[in-house]
C-alpha cells in the first residue's frame, strides 16, 4: 500500500499537482490515468470524466524486476499518462519504474488524498440577485456549496468541515464578514462544517425539521423553519422546507434568483429517498419528495436557477462552469419532473446506486452522536457521494 517504503528509482520522476490535473480535465484534454490501487478501491471511487481514460493495475504488478508482458501490454506506449494511487507513494514508484523503461509518464502528487483537497470557487454568472454568488466545487466527491457575498457580509451554504479555513479566507479576500454557515440537511456523504464555523463565531444554521432525527447540538444553533429569512447585506435568504431526501431536507432561495436545493434536486437527477429510513421507508419518502418538488420547487418562476449540493459524473456544467440550470430547462429535460406521483415513485425506486461510502458513520457524526478528529473525518468522506436517485443522468431522457 502507500504506507509501504518503496525503493526510489534512479530515473527523474515528473509529477503533476491535483490542481493541475483538474485544470487539464476541465480544459477537455484527453488524459490517460493508470490507477495502482487495489481493484476494490478503484471500483468504489476513481477520477472519472468524459475525456479521461482510466486503467487499473495494482502496484504489486510492478514490484518484480521483470514486469509481466501482459501488464505492459495494457499500457499506452504512444502517449503520456499519469499514475495515481491513494497517497502518492506507490504511484511515484511505478512512475519511476516505467520512466526507466522509456514510458512518457508522470504521477499525481499525494494521490487520491490530494485530489480530495481540490476545492474550487466559481462565480455563478446568471445569478441576478443582490451581491455575488459563488459555487464551491469538490471534483473528487461531487460536493457543491454556495457562497453569497453582498457588501461586507457573507453566508455559506452546505460547508464542508475539511474546508472551514477556506470559507473564512474567502470572506476576508472578498472584504466580507462571514455571518452565516447554513446546512440544508443532515448529510450522509461528508462531514458538515457548520459546527466548526459556529465555534469560531459564525452563526450556525440548521433546519428546524432536522432536530427530530436526534441532533445533539440544536441548542447551539439557529433553527431555520419554513419561511424564515436571513439577511446578507441587501440579499435575502428564504427558507423553503422540501422534505423527501430526508425528513428535514430544506432548500434556501437566495434573493429570489437561485434555489440551493441541497439533495432535493440536482441538474441531472432528483434525490434518492432511502438514506434515512432505509428501503422500507423509501416509498413514503419518494412520495414526499414528489410533493416537495411539485408544490415547493416547480411552483417557483421558470427562470429560477437550481443549484444542488452535489453533481455526479453524469452532470453537465453550464457555460460559466457551474452546475446550475434554470428550472424551466430541468423541467423540459427531466421526465421525472412531469410524471404523475405513481410513475415518479416507481422510477426513483427502480435503480438506486450504492449508498454513499461510510454513510452509517457520517450521519451520526453530523448528528453529533459520535465524534471524529479532522483526519478521521477526512478519511470518512473519501468516495463518491451517491446521493442522487440514479448514477445516470435523468435529464434528457
Amino acid at each position: 500500500m502507500d504506507d509501504m517504503d518503496f525503493p526510489t528509482p534512479d530515473a527523474e520522476i515528473e509529477s503533476v499537482s491535483p490542481a493541475e490535473l483538474r485544470d487539464r480535465i476541465d480544459a477537455g484534454e484527453g488524459l490517460t490515468l493508470l490507477d495502482t490501487r487495489m481493484e476494490s478501491e478503484y471500483d468504489e471511487w476513481k477520477i472519472d470524466g468524459g475525456n479521461v481514460d482510466s486503467i487499473n493495475i495494482p502496484y504489486f504488478e510492478f514490484l518484480d524486476d521483470e514486469i509481466d508482458d501482459s501488464v505492459l501490454a495494457r499500457l499506452p506506449d504512444d502517449r503520456e499518462f499519469t499514475v495515481v494511487c491513494a497517497k502518492g507513494g506507490s504511484s511515484e514508484y511505478v512512475a519511476g519504474t516505467l520512466t526507466e523503461r522509456g514510458y512518457d509518464v508522470d504521477h499525481l502528487e499525494n494521490g487520491m488524498n490530494g485530489w480530495a483537497r481540490v476545492y474550487d470557487r466559481v462565480e455563478i454568472e446568471r445569478y441576478d440577485g443582490s451581491g455575488r454568488l459563488y459555487q464551491y466545487q469538490r471534483p473528487a466527491t461531487g460536493c457543491l456549496g454556495y457562497f453569497l457575498v453582498d457588501g461586507d457580509e457573507a453566508a455559506v451554504i452546505d460547508p464542508l468541515r475539511a474546508f472551514t479555513h477556506r470559507y473564512l479566507e474567502d470572506a476576508d479576500e472578498l472584504g466580507a464578514d462571514l455571518q452565516y454557515a447554513i446546512d440544508t440537511h443532515v448529510h450522509a456523504d461528508h462531514i458538515s462544517g457548520v459546527r466548526a464555523l459556529d465555534a469560531v463565531g459564525v452563526e450556525g444554521v440548521i433546519p428546524e425539521a432536522s432536530v427530530d432525527r436526534g441532533v445533539t447540538y440544536a441548542d447551539e444553533m439557529t433553527l431555520a423553519a419554513d419561511g424564515d429569512e436571513f439577511q446578507v447585506g441587501s440579499a435575502t435568504i428564504e427558507t423553503v422546507f422540501t422534505p423527501g431526501h430526508t425528513s428535514g431536507m430544506t432548500a434556501y432561495l437566495l434573493d429570489g434568483s437561485l434555489l440551493a436545493t441541497g439533495d432535493g434536486l440536482f441538474v441531472e437527477s432528483v434525490a434518492r429517498p432511502d438514506l434515512e429510513e432505509g428501503d422500507d421507508g423509501a416509498p413514503e419518502a419518494a412520495a414526499q419528495l414528489y410533493e416537495s418538488l411539485q408544490e415547493r420547487v416547480l411552483s417557483l418562476p421558470d427562470d429560477t436557477l437550481i443549484g444542488g449540493a452535489h453533481a455526479s459524473d453524469a452532470a453537465e456544467p453550464a457555460e460559466d462552469g457551474t452546475y446550475t440550470a434554470p428550472l424551466e430547462q430541468l423541467e423540459a429535460e427531466m421526465d421525472a419532473l412531469t410524471m404523475d406521483e405513481d410513475a415518479f415513485v416507481e422510477l426513483i425506486l427502480s435503480d438506486m446506486p450504492p449508498r454513499p461510502a461510510n454513510y452509517e458513520e457520517i450521519i451520526p457524526t453530523n448528528l453529533g452522536q459520535q465524534t471524529a478528529d479532522d483526519e478521521d473525518a477526512f478519511e470518512l468522506e473519501l468516495g463518491p457521494n451517491n446521493c442522487a436517485a440514479s448514477q445516470e443522468s435523468l435529464a434528457g431522457d
